[in-house]
């Protein structure tokens, strides 16, 4: 399946923008060239999460698990175009699911684990799936069965179950003669294509609710030569990955860029800072990413950082909010790593800044460089790749003097097609010459006197950042229309040291009725 046009094909690939790689190709490379080095390393925390011990494998060793997945998946039914909704917390088999899925042609749609089943049963109608992959246990709780209600009619798999699991186990499935023999054989008739779609995320973007992003290893690739650049990343990097592999900043920032680099992919889950702080010094990370609150009570608290080896560590990125200039200038100046600024998307916003494009720290944290405007020359080949444009929210008329917020548009090699089956928002979203509308507001900056950075100003629309997810409040308080103990209620994002937004809620209940939290967590749980 592919939805880029054949126009936009031909032009990014005569620009070497888009080439022929698959995340197949890239694994591919990075194990030729490196059987034996550790390729993948689980959370240390790993049997508190899911069944099993955690993993340390070489490539070598996940070529075999991969292949056995492949293999068990094909045996299973699931074929080239055909949607696997995957929902696994950052573990090793996360990593294998997307690896088979990519070799076996299929469509992955990755989701976090705190889906239910009210999100769940919306995207499996939405994309009409053909199968769901799953952990069966998860912090002690059945969760593949408290789910699989929501995939009426698709084929059940799980990973990193218990032996009781109720689906099909692609740990331990035994794939027999036959069933090998037929897999061989369309493995070796499969022809797939760059521009193949290779997932669909999701994501409440512009919209309110969530839409699905359909990307392809494209789409996925030229995202990674943002992020991959900015972080300078070196053949064999430790890379620490503590942000769910279901997004932009998972898959774009970690999945991609671990295998262009053939490097070894530590993951992390769920935010838990002594065991972040200890996979750090224990695996001799060079780039992770953390929140801002995060770095900010590292550098401000001396002694969670006393007796910890960082000193492989070359840079951190963050973003999604201005970092603080002072946090940005002290890590660069007591430790020497360089704090970098993203800020992306799932639709395919891609805008960095490190070093090399803001060498003052106490700029680099609320300015990026104005690439796509044709003013003016960056080092970052992410530069050259994309345009963008200003507009008065109200008028749509262009803005090029500093210092007036107006949306971004957006358009080229990063950016997503539209979304999913939604011609109708499409037409909302897309500009008629093809930019983007992201929904972020900025304005040009020009602290040296020439007008070459953005700032960023804030959201056209309200979404809760909530520990690397965006979520949409609209949806949520939708939801809760339903309630019965409630008049009214508002969902709103709160302040958080760690996860940079909780989600609150505002209630009003019905006359004569007492309401307490639990009457809402329990009520939004069931839906």
């Amino acid at each position: 399946m592919q939805t880029s046009p054949q126009r936009l094909i031909e032009e990014y690939t005569a620009r070497g923008w888009w080439g022929d790689d698959t995340l197949t190709t890239l694994f591919a490379r990075a194990l030729a060239g490196n059987p034996d080095r550790t390729a993948l390393v689980d959370p240390p925390n790993r049997p508190a999460l899911a069944a099993g011990d955690a993993a340390r494998l070489s490539y070598r060793e996940l070529d075999e698990r991969v292949e056995r997945t492949c293999a068990a998946l094909y045996a299973n039914g699931v074929r080239s175009g055909h949607i696997v909704v995957v929902q696994l917390p950052n573990i090793a088999e996360l990593a294998i699911a997307f690896l088979a899925l990519a070799r076996i042609g299929a469509i992955a749609s990755p989701v976090p684990v705190q889906y239910g089943r009210h999100e769940l049963a919306h995207i499996k109608n939405a994309l009409d799936a053909d199968a769901y992959v799953s952990v069966g246990e998860f912090k002690g709780q059945d969760f593949l069965a408290e789910r699989a209600p929501a995939f009426d009619g698709c084929r059940l798999f799980c990973m990193a179950s218990a032996e009781n699991a109720a689906a099909i186990d692609l740990d331990r499935y035994a794939v027999n003669p036959a069933e090998r023999e037929a897999f061989e054989a369309y493995i070796n008739e499969l022809e797939p294509d760059a521009n193949d779609i290779f997932t669909v995320c999701w994501t409440s973007g512009t919209t309110g609710t969530p839409k699905g992003v359909p990307r392809s290893f494209n789409h996925w690739i030229a995202i990674a030569v943002g992020s991959g650049d900015l972080a300078k990343l070196e053949d064999g990097d430790a890379l620490l990955n503590p942000f769910p592999m279901v997004n932009m900043g998972g898959i774009g920032g970690f999945l991609f860029n671990w295998l262009k680099c053939a490097g070894t992919l530590v993951l992390h889950h769920p935010m838990d800072l002594p065991v972040f702080l200890g996979q750090i010094a224990d695996e001799k990370i060079n780039y992770t990413i953390a929140p801002p609150a995060l770095l900010n009570t590292l550098l401000q608290k001396e002694e969670l950082l006393s007796g910890i080896d960082i000193s492989h560590l070359r840079a951190i990125g963050s973003g999604s909010a201005p970092l603080a200039p002072w946090m940005v200038e002290g890590y660069e100046n007591k430790y020497g790593i360089a704090i970098l600024n993203n800020f992306g998307s799932n639709e395919g916003m891609c805008f960095v800044s490190g070093p090399e494009e803001v060498p003052d720290p106490a700029l680099r944290g609320e300015l990026f460089p104005r690439i796509g405007s044709g003013d003016f020359e960056w080092s970052a080949r992410i530069a050259a790749m994309v345009e963008t444009r200003l507009v008065d929210t109200a008028t749509g008329e262009t803005i090029d003097e500093p210092d007036v917020p107006g949306e971004l548009l957006i358009r080229g090699p990063t950016v997503f097609d539209g979304y999913w089956n939604s011609p109708d928002v499409n037409r909302e979203v897309f500009s008629e010459d093809g930019f983007f509308h992201t929904g972020d507001l900025f304005e040009i900056a020009a602290p040296d006197g020439e007008p070459r950075y953005f700032r960023f100003v804030g959201r056209h629309k309200d979404i809760i950042a909530r520990g690397g997810m965006k979520i949409s409040p609209a949806e949520l308080d939708n939801l809760l229309t339903g309630h019965p103990l409630l008049a009214d209620a508002a969902v709103v994002g709160v302040p958080d040291p760690v996860l940079e937004q909780r989600i609150g809620v505002a209630v009003v209940p019905k006359p004569g009725t007492l309401v307490e939290l639990d009457d809402v967590t329990e009520f939004l749980k069931a839906e």
